[in-house]
């Protein structure tokens, strides 16, 4: 609910049925903490335990699930559906693109794990003996498994599911919308406030956890620099807050100024640092690595998916896979919004592959350079050292392996600034989120509420640290992931019906063939060759198509209206004169709406006009068409130059192609849409 002040000044858009369920539990969660840290810990630890052994099964297969219906969906037709409507075209490059979503949140990952990770995977292997060759390329396939496809996929289903729904059909940015086709309006309801409040404290908790790694990292960097800090749970809390401040100063800033610039400081800084380590480090092992470990990657990819270790009774799969694919799903919703938001324009099949391979082959380059880095120096330079100080400190890994690089206190230096750097525009983005989130997916909501939820980051993820550090941050994204988990389950069955319906719209637009008319004024063959040669090389002007939409179309609209009214269909006409642009619309409660527009278009007048030097085109820069558009965009074609008869009979071959679809379609979509989606 919006309220506003006497001045018109937005003062809050707090979704109350979703904001107050969520502070209940981040206040009880806070107290909890708080009153009894040792007791939270304890009770954290049972909890993540339980969840593992139960649940470990359904997190497996939820997430193979996830990864092979975004890759059949790429490979479907449907992937040629565009996240918008069809003229859509997309809002930002890939470089901007990607900037933005590496800095969200999951550079701080590779930072934290991308030394971390392999080291401690070769010295305790979850198979075989540790420190040896096998062990080593083991601990880089397990690396590439936990951050290759499925964290994209996971990623995906949510970012993919929340696109379609808000560009395509004109809803909300927010987790309810995903279940628009099974629910109907129901998701304005007490249903959808429910799965929102999950995917808000889904969110919270992912954040927090990220927040807590990357702190506990900083504390360390800045130990290593300066000893005299030193590494404890109240310095790391003072970090927080000192950083969360930094984050409220982007929030106030806005996008642009705030998390914009930062995102492309971040990757520009992280790429830098990848490509040192690469120089400098043994350069023809991680080209080697990389292309064996990707090879090994890809041949067990079917057999890991499903590897519960059923038949060993130890906690790794828990503190390792279970727990990284958990945090992913509760950050879905974060970075899913994220990315949805920025990829409007862009054809579902671009989308994937997008998110899917681009990623991944830069999460394998910088676990080849780093991982295997720090695994060449063990191996081959004798560096063990570096496995006890691992398995002491994971914070102190990638400090550990600048130790054998040249400028090693300024590597430290500028990655303690990266890390801060991301932790600054994970809490700024996020808490921008969390706040849409909780306002029902409201995007202009007041600054004070962004501040409010970036302060409640920093307290969770204290509140977290005090009751046990790791396991209590694993706890948390695990467990809040269980219920996003099925909420993720039914969003793809809901999207999945919505591209049938999609489907047999296109089939009725595409294969239906519409009844056809005649009219003896065309009955010349002569008559008609110079008619249509008359509009085949005509390039009209501003005024010219201006007028004939003012007439002509405007003549032929209203008669189809008022042909409709005669038989209480309830046909409204809408005319916009300052835009060019006339709109027939059906709007029926029930069903999908119909929409036939009219609008001016302006091109580029063609060279090889230009060059036949006619005098009517001879200094003609630009021309305009009255091009047809429809409920899902743009059809591509001119109708200027129609009579009355042709466009009227034009409306109605669209109208029955629209009747064709409701006769295939199993049943419409449940949905009226709010938006123009034209706009």
């Amino acid at each position: 609910m919006t309220s506003t002040d006497t001045k018109g000044f937005l003062k809050t858009a707090i979704l109350f049925p979703v904001f107050i369920p969520t502070i209940i539990v981040i206040v009880l969660v806070l107290l909890g903490t708080i009153s009894n840290p040792e007791l939270a810990g304890q009770f954290f630890s049972e909890v993540l335990n339980y969840v593992t052994n139960t649940f470990g099964w359904f997190y497996m297969l939820a997430v193979a699930t996830f990864l092979i219906f975004i890759v059949g969906i790429a490979m479907s037709n449907w992937g040629n559906i565009k996240l918008g409507p069809d003229h859509a075209e997309p809002e930002y490059s890939f470089l901007s693109w990607f900037a933005m979503l590496f800095s969200a949140g999951y550079g701080i990952a590779l930072l934290f794990f991308g030394v971390a990770e392999p080291v401690l995977h070769f010295s305790a292997p979850p198979q075989g003996t540790p420190g040896t060759i096998e062990a080593a390329k083991q601990a880089m396939q397990i690396s590439y498994f936990h951050w290759g496809f499925h964290i994209w996929a996971i990623y995906g289903v949510v970012g993919l599911s929340l696109a379609y729904f808000t560009f395509r059909h004109g809803l909300p940015l927010a987790m309810r919308s995903t279940l628009f086709p099974l629910i109907g309006n129901r998701i304005n309801g007490w249903m959808g406030h429910t799965v929102d409040t999950f995917a808000v404290l889904g969110t919270l908790f992912g954040i927090a956890t990220t927040l807590g790694l990357s702190v506990t990292q900083i504390n360390t960097g800045m130990n290593y620099l300066l000893p005299t800090i030193p590494v404890s749970i109240p310095v790391q809390i003072v970090t927080i807050l000192i950083i969360t401040l930094l984050a409220t100063f982007s929030v106030v800033a806005g996008m642009d100024k705030g998390i914009k610039r930062l995102s492309v400081l971040n990757i520009g800084l992280a790429i830098a640092l990848m490509i040192f380590v690469f120089v400098v480090g043994p350069t023809l092992f991680i080209l080697q690595t990389f292309v064996e470990n990707t090879g090994s990657y890809l041949s067990n990819l079917v057999e890991r998916t499903f590897n519960l270790q059923a038949y060993t009774a130890n906690d790794w799969i828990g503190n390792w896979t279970l727990f990284i694919f958990g945090w992913t799903i509760s950050w879905a919703p974060f970075v899913g919004i994220f990315i949805a938001k920025i990829s409007r324009g862009r054809t579902i099949r671009q989308f994937i592959v997008g998110i899917m391979l681009i990623p991944t082959i830069f999460t394998f380059l910088w676990f080849s350079v780093f991982g295997d880095t720090a695994l060449h120096l063990i191996l081959v330079e004798g560096y063990h050292s570096l496995v006890q100080d691992v398995q002491q400190d994971k914070a102190i890994a990638l400090f550990k392996l600048y130790e054998h690089l040249p400028f090693t206190a300024l590597l430290s230096f500028l990655s303690v600034i990266l890390i801060i750097t991301f932790f600054v525009t994970s809490a700024d983005s996020g808490s921008l989120v969390i706040d849409s989130l909780s306002s029902g997916g409201v995007t202009n909501t007041p600054i004070w509420q962004r501040v409010f939820w970036t302060t409640t980051q920093g307290l969770i993820a204290s509140a977290l640290l005090l009751a046990g550090g790791l396991t209590a941050l694993q706890t948390a994204s695990i467990v809040s992931a269980l219920p996003f988990t099925i909420i993720m389950l039914i969003a793809i069955i809901g999207l999945c019906r919505a591209l049938v319906i999609e489907q047999h719209r296109n089939t009725s637009l595409v294969h239906h063939q519409p009844t056809q008319h005649s009219s003896t004024k065309h009955d010349d063959p002569q008559a008609l060759i110079q008619r249509r040669l008359n509009y085949l090389v005509a390039f009209p002007t501003q005024e010219q198509v201006r007028e004939f939409i003012a007439s002509t179309a405007y003549q032929s609209m209203e008669a189809v209206k008022q042909g409709f009214q005669d038989k209480d269909w309830p046909f409204e006409l809408i005319y916009d004169d300052v835009n060019s642009r006339i709109q027939l619309k059906l709007s029926e409660p029930n069903d999908v709406e119909f929409v036939y527009e009219i609008r001016m278009c302006e091109y580029t007048t063609p060279t090889y006009m230009k060059e036949l030097k006619t005098k009517e085109y001879a200094n003609q820069e630009k021309y305009y068409r009255a091009e047809v558009f429809l409920l899902r965009g743009g059809r591509a074609y001119d109708v200027y130059g129609f009579d009355q008869n042709s466009l009227v009979n034009d409306i109605l071959n669209q109208f029955e192609k629209y009747l064709h679809f409701l006769h295939i379609s199993p049943k419409t979509l449940p949905w009226k849409m709010e938006n123009d989606l034209h706009h």
